[in-house]
């Protein structure tokens, strides 16, 4: 039986303290990109952030691209679409339905992944408490804004493809070469988006600097304290403290954004990140 030193210990805590401070600037980084939805909407705000991303996660790594056989080129390149659907159906949804719900149906993706993975009988009932927590923060009605579920759906679905095909880069590319290819050409698509929505009508400096601080508070920042924390907390760990972020989400969105949501809402919310967090303890028990 090994013990836990208080080095060891100090070193968890900071890890922990790290991804929890991640997922606070991953949400005020979403936050902060809704300001800038009027004027150059979702698909703007989403070039701006892979721009910054490539920016900053380019020179940092250099990867070698032209070292990668077409073995490792397929995965990188599906990985940069995956990202970038990802971030707009993410942002496409956060403008009709909100934060806090757009960001707890995206959560769905690693959810469905970490269920799938799972063999424990009792993930079952994690499952059903997803469910009815889809169901709760839906609330399918006549007014119901399907297109901006579907596109938190859209969002989940492209997360779950993002985690599977990162493992597939990691096991294929050195280090994190193959997500920073993917990065770049994820920005080369986008860039001519860019280039059109900018030059076609006027964006004021407030619109911009909103966009990119989203890029650094919701890609730069949140990516190099995962790095850091994963150093420090175990896989496990590190998935149960990310269900914090559509908590995250829902209280920025009532407090900055005047989104405000009904208490069944908050049921499941609540349901949905306890069903993660389930999910990767029975993982972790076995």
């Amino acid at each position: 039986m090994t013990e836990t030193t208080p080095s060891a210990a100090a070193g968890k805590a900071g890890g922990a303290a790290t991804l929890v401070a991640s997922a606070l600037s991953n949400q005020l980084g979403a936050a902060t990109a809704s300001l800038a939805f009027p004027v150059i909407g979702p698909v703007g705000v989403v070039a701006v952030r892979q721009l910054v991303a490539a920016a900053v996660l380019l020179p940092l790594v250099r990867p070698r691209l032209r070292d990668l056989a077409w073995r490792q080129w397929w995965p990188v390149l599906l990985l940069a679409v995956s990202f970038g659907t990802m971030n707009l159906g993410l942002y496409a949804s956060v403008q009709r339905i909100g934060l806090g719900l757009a960001v707890t149906l995206e959560f769905l993706g690693p959810l469905a992944v970490a269920l799938a993975s799972s063999r424990h009988k009792t993930s079952a009932l994690c499952a059903v408490a997803a469910a009815a927590g889809v169901v709760a923060i839906t609330n399918p009605e006549a007014s119901t804004d399907f297109v901006g579920i579907g596109f938190g759906l859209v969002a989940a679905c492209s997360w779950a493809a993002y985690i599977l095909l990162n493992r597939v880069v990691g096991q294929r590319t050195l280090g994190i070469q193959g997500t920073a290819a993917a990065t770049g050409v994820s920005a080369t698509l986008f860039l001519p988006v860019a280039v059109v929505i900018f030059l076609s009508q006027p964006v004021d400096g407030f619109t911009v600097l909103c966009a990119v601080a989203a890029g650094i508070l919701a890609s730069v920042l949140p990516y190099v304290a995962d790095l850091v924390a994963l150093r420090r907390v175990p896989a496990s760990l590190f998935g149960i403290l990310m269900s914090i972020n559509p908590v995250f989400a829902a209280i920025i969105g009532a407090l900055a954004l005047r989104q405000e949501l009904a208490p069944v809402q908050w049921v499941g919310i609540g349901l949905i990140v306890a069903a993660n967090a389930g999910v990767l303890l029975l993982r972790r028990s076995r």
